[in-house]
């Protein structure tokens, strides 16, 4: 591991001033320190930011304002999160591990980088560790990577599993740099690979994050965060799906969904999310959505596999939240 200074922040303001010049913030840790041990990142600076006032849940605009610090299992235990947007509780209790959760923040979760084999092999090139050296997984082993999304520069997925739920969830971040505050639509926040794939988000190098902001909506009854994965417990996800739909009676009033570990960042198809308004909730609406989504997957050579699992997935996912009846683990852990 490299030397670096620490320094502790007090104030935002101070956190943003310190970060310049190639500094990185760490609260948790979970993501950044094992990145550091891999010799993957190594800043120069690590601007402690724990004291910052960031880890408070409040109400805000008829929503939820959910503090950078707050840590995964606060939020998912919070009663208002779960009575309000429980899919976004059960999809923080499909991640990770109970100590780990314990520690790792909101904002931290946020930017967490990929989890793919050469990006943390010092060994192999990677064009996200390494602009311009290559993408190793293109034609290697590429079981875990993007079928949607991705470039000639890079196919690696973003791990995340309460990314995906915030993107269903239409979430906004709201974070602050030298210039102000300003408010990014979570669309918005992760950013394709494209040629610059070391580029992970859109926020600035001298920003932070300071909230994540949930906007009132009824996301209490038909919703499902579901998983798919290697094993039941501490895996990443090949397909996962976060469901909202808002019905009258048996009709699809609207519906939201977006899929993890299939692309760069969590995987919305707005033309497949406008096929549902007016339609019943039935398999065969459902069917048709996903297969929207599908005609759109450029599997590579070891992960074909998941263009039909995520039609299935979407599916299973859209047909657990017109019942009510969400299935999975966190479900359990939560009632």
């Amino acid at each position: 591991m490299n030397r670096f200074d620490y320094v502790r922040a007090g104030t935002v303001a101070e956190a943003v001033q310190a970060v310049a010049g190639g500094g990185r913030f760490i609260a948790g840790g979970t993501n950044l320190v094992d990145l550091m041990k891999y010799n993957v990142e190594r800043p120069g600076r690590l601007v402690d930011i724990t004291r910052l006032p960031l880890d408070a849940i409040e109400e805000h605009e008829g929503g939820l304002r959910i503090g950078a610090l707050v840590t995964n299992a606060t939020a998912a235990y919070d009663a208002r999160i779960v009575a309000r947007y429980p899919v976004l509780a059960n999809a923080i209790l499909a991640g990770a591990s109970g100590q780990l959760r314990n520690a790792a923040t909101t904002g931290g979760n946020l930017n967490q980088r990929t989890r793919c084999y050469y990006f943390y092999d010092e060994a192999t090139p990677c064009n996200k560790r390494e602009p311009g050296s290559g993408c190793p997984a293109i034609g290697g082993v590429n079981r875990i990577h993007a079928i949607f999304g991705a470039s000639d520069a890079c196919i690696a997925t973003h791990p995340s599993d309460m990314c995906v739920a915030l993107a269903a969830l239409d979430a906004v971040v709201r974070v602050a740099g030298p210039g102000g505050e300003r408010s990014i639509p979570f669309a918005d926040y992760h950013r394709l690979p494209g040629d610059t794939p070391h580029i992970d988000t859109t926020l600035a190098p001298d920003e932070i994050v300071l909230s994540v902001d949930l906007p009132e909506q009824d996301a209490a009854s038909h919703y499902t965060y579901l998983k798919l994965r290697d094993r039941l417990s501490y895996a990443f996800a090949l397909v996962s799906v976060a469901a909202v739909l808002d019905l009258d009676g048996d009709t699809i009033r609207a519906g939201r969904f977006a899929l993890g570990g299939v692309a760069h960042k969590p995987w919305r198809n707005p033309q497949a999310e406008a096929s549902l308004r007016g339609k019943p909730a039935t398999a065969e609406t459902f069917e048709a959505a996903a297969a929207i989504v599908v005609s759109e997957a450029e599997p590579q050579s070891g992960n074909a596999f998941k263009v039909e699992l995520a039609r299935r997935a979407i599916v299973r996912g859209l047909s657990q939240a017109a019942a009510g009846t969400p299935q999975s683990i966190s479900d359990k852990r939560i009632a």
